[in-house]
């Protein structure tokens, strides 16, 4: 009888793969190979805010997590800080003057 528990199991798999066929969800791989961690991301970001307490909720909050990707993208998405930094208009002007000065 093993004693581990869902959590001591989730944390022996290491690819999002492993994570997508412990749970049996159907996946697209070319969809996983490109949003693997953004999809992690989302995933741990689900169970924090959550916090399930069976096999069923994790499923859930992982298939959740792979449907957004599969739908849309990382940078729609925003899962990482770098994607959800706003681009600064700046225009940046030079004197035709300074081009190849050293200062």
């Amino acid at each position: 009888m093993s004693t581990m528990t869902l959590r001591d199991e989730l944390a022996e798999l290491s690819s999002a793969e492993d994570f997508l066929n412990y749970f049996s969800i159907d996946f697209e791989p070319a969809v996983v190979e490109v949003n693997r961690l953004h999809i992690l991301k989302r995933f741990h970001d689900y169970l924090r805010q959550n916090d399930p307490v069976d096999r069923e909720g994790f499923a859930q909050y992982l298939e959740r997590a792979y449907q957004d990707f599969l739908h849309s993208d990382a940078l729609t998405e925003k899962v990482f800080k770098v994607f959800q930094r706003q681009a600064v208009q700046r225009e940046v002007r030079i004197p035709l003057t300074n081009i190849g000065r050293l200062t």
